[in-house]
């Protein structure tokens, strides 16, 4: 059973340049990110955040349709990952891109997504 519990975006007129959505499956709460994952989505991610955790179940950010993050998307995933540790939740990464991956080299904080955190899958 698939649930869509919330979906934000954002853009300029029409253009979509990103969003947020929490998608309910049985066994894990998967948080959808795609497109710009930047600052004026910063109140939708801690709604996802909310959202996402409440269920008690693991959790999969599925980040691999994004194709910008800045330092304000990289916080929302160690948040994700604080969180869902300190509730005692696995949370991964499922097919980061390098857009994704080389920011979180570049801040220091990928040990925390190491190899055992990323589900790579081919659906």
């Amino acid at each position: 059973m698939l649930v869509q519990v919330q979906e934000t975006v954002h853009g300029v007129g029409d253009i979509e340049t990103g969003g947020i959505r929490v998608l309910e499956e049985e066994a894990v709460s998967v948080v959808d990110m795609w497109g710009e994952i930047d600052v004026a989505l910063r109140s939708e991610a801690s709604a996802a955040l909310a959202n996402a955790l409440e269920r008690d179940v693991p959790v999969v950010i599925d980040t691999s349709k994004v194709t910008f993050m800045d330092s304000t998307g990289i916080a929302f995933l160690v948040q994700f990952y604080t969180i869902g540790a300190e509730e005692g939740l696995s949370v991964t990464l499922r097919n980061p891109p390098p857009v994704v991956t080389d920011v979180l080299h570049m801040l220091g904080v990928d040990a925390i997504f190491g190899a055992d955190r990323h589900e790579v899958t081919t659906a």
